[in-house]
């Protein structure tokens, strides 16, 4: 590609400064393809300077000299533009770069100096056909300093600025959450951020460091989101866009103190907190709460509704502690249970309230408690901190005091699931009487069915048979839930992670056994062939494996009936009450 200089027609040039003596007034227009005999015709260069005229193409760099405008020049144009006009620099993405002298080893002057740099391939053709013609090492064909247009006001887009970020939060502060997203509220006069336009109502999108090191504040919780930019101290990038109405939202709900701050998730608490200070709730274990700031009374808690089971809305508030502070209340309460004798720490089934409930989380996976909210867009850099970094960030520890939930509200009726299993043989025989409820039996398939279903994944629970494999499906239970039927399934506590997936949701109902509620079930538990004992170890193990099910449970105290019929009774009680209360789920940590 060549770039050519054209001499400007007297009568085109209009009114100027005055030439310094001696030297032509020139403007760059597009680069010419030689003709054959190497020199291109009067009417293509007619024509492309009337198209470079139209495009304005002199005024990208507002100079009379064929010289490239220095960067303090520059710097001083594109800072004035987004003083103008800041909304205008989110049409693109583009980067406003400060000059750190480090152009291929050039050295500069001023090292605060800041430029825009665009990238040609970004560029539409027309713009990146005009290439520099200096032999200047700094200026490269991909990224020169160039004078930007004003740009269409799209707020969907980012733009990055490049700056001196040191003690970023005492430039900026921030507020917001992972709901609202990130906000800019106030910037220091005089300060870096200041010189870069940046005004409250801007969103942080993205923030990034030397060495390379970024994360994606979109999700984020403003607890989190604080932690990362309060380790900014230095060169940074901050991607950003504008969203005035959701600021403006933010802040007039703030004021109107609707809100605190821009974070609103739900959590499962897997511990008991007794909440002996003033203005902090008093929780157990498995309760649900909305979590509306991560900042709260200085940044060691979290404010958080207790929820209704029956709705999303909470009803008593109050403070817990952060992630962090619970995480150091669970690992504490299990080294004092621990401690206890096993006389005095075991437990009756169905008696006292539930202490703990352990989740672990395999660190060498992708946790969804931390992916849920950023995304995995956390560069691994970044999580080598300590584990007072908050609620997202990776800990040394993987027992978790809190896990992310979702609301479900099924509409059809929900399938049922008993525990222990075999209690539930028991009381499937019973339910299958009354209006309302059907075994779902599982189905032989052939090897061609059984491969086709598997590949849609269809397949709840499998056993082999000769010939093919007998197995509940999903076409099964989705027929019956269509009838508005509770179907009755007989099938392992692991299949509650494959129904989620298929978007199925069972009711659980969980019977408490002990060696007196045992006794209850000795003749049927003759017919199944099992003993008192064998029921036993079979509730003890399926507790355990109930405290790993990705969403709540029913559970029926041993007190609460005295035969099978009242048992009966209950069990369904308890299915009538499920079946209003909002389903929540979690992914598996594992």
């Amino acid at each position: 590609m060549f770039t050519k200089y054209i001499t400007r027609p007297k009568e085109e040039a209009g009114p100027r400064e005055p030439c310094p003596k001696g030297k032509q007034r020139l403007t760059r227009t597009f680069a010419l393809c030689p003709r054959d005999d190497g020199s291109p015709s009067e009417s293509q260069l007619c024509s492309d300077l009337s198209a470079t005229s139209s495009r304005e193409l002199v005024d990208s760099f507002r100079s009379s000299s064929p010289v490239p405008p220095s960067q303090q020049s520059l710097y001083k144009r594109a800072a004035e533009d987004f003083r103008e006009d800041p909304w205008s620099f989110s049409s693109c993405p583009e980067i406003l770069e400060v000059d750190q002298g480090s152009c291929l080893g050039a050295k500069v002057d001023d090292a605060d100096l800041d430029y825009e740099i665009v990238d040609q391939a970004d560029l539409p053709e027309s713009e990146n056909s005009l290439q520099p013609s200096s032999g200047d090492p700094c200026l490269s064909t991909s990224s020169i300093p160039v004078r930007r247009r004003p740009a269409l006001k799209i707020l969907s887009q980012v733009t990055v600025l490049a700056f001196q970020g040191d003690a970023l939060l005492e430039q900026i502060s921030v507020i917001g959450g992972n709901l609202t997203g990130i906000f800019i509220h106030r910037v220091t006069p005089g300060s870096a951020a200041d010189q870069m336009a940046l005004r409250p109502g801007t969103q942080i999108t993205m923030v990034e460091t030397e060495p390379l090191s970024k994360a994606v504040l979109e999700g984020m919780t403003l607890e989190r989101a604080v932690r990362l930019l309060q380790r900014v101290n230095g060169f940074c990038c901050l991607s950003v866009k504008v969203n005035v109405e959701g600021y403006k939202k933010l802040v007039q709900d703030m004021e109107a103190k609707v809100a605190t701050s821009g974070d609103s998730f739900y959590i499962r608490v897997n511990l008991a907190m007794e909440g002996r200070a003033e203005g902090e709730l008093q929780v157990h274990c498995n309760d649900v709460l909305h979590i509306t700031d991560t900042l709260f009374q200085g940044g060691s808690c979290w404010h958080a509704h207790r929820v209704s089971p029956q709705c999303t809305k909470g009803t008593e508030h109050g403070a817990v502690p952060n992630y962090t502070r619970a995480q150091q209340l669970l690992i504490g309460l299990i080294q004092d249970m621990a401690h206890q004798s096993t006389v005095a720490r075991k437990q009756p089934s169905g008696g006292a309230r539930k202490l703990v409930r352990i989740v672990s989380v395999d660190r060498t996976k992708a946790s969804p408690l931390w992916s849920s909210f950023d995304g995995g867009q956390l560069d691994p850099s970044w999580a080598e901190e300590p584990p007072t970094m908050g609620f997202w960030a990776e800990s040394c520890f993987t027992l978790v005091p809190y896990t992310l939930v979702h609301p479900r509200r099924p509409s059809q009726a929900r399938p049922v699931l008993f525990v222990p299993g075999v209690v539930g043989k028991i009381l499937i025989k019973k339910l299958c009487l009354l209006h309302g409820f059907k075994r779902c039996l599982a189905e032989y398939l052939s090897q061609e069915e059984y491969d086709t279903s598997c590949q849609r994944g269809d397949i709840i629970q499998e056993r082999e048979a000769p010939g093919g494999h007998y197995c509940v499906t999903r076409r099964a239970v989705e027929s019956l839930m269509e009838k508005n039927t509770h179907a009755l399934l007989d099938v392992r506590l692991d299949s509650i992670c494959v129904l989620h997936k298929m978007e199925v949701f069972p009711i659980i109902i969980h019977v408490s056994i002990n060696e007196k509620v045992a006794k209850k079930f000795k003749k049927a538990l003759q017919r199944l062939g099992t003993t008192e004992d064998q029921l036993l170890e079979a509730a003890r193990q399926e507790e355990g494996e109930l405290d790993k099910a990705p969403c709540l449970y029913s559970s029926l105290a041993p007190d609460s009936w005295s035969d099978l019929d009242a048992l009966l009774g209950c069990v369904r009680l308890a299915i009538a009450d499920e079946q209003k209360t909002v389903v929540w789920t979690e992914q598996s940590p594992h």
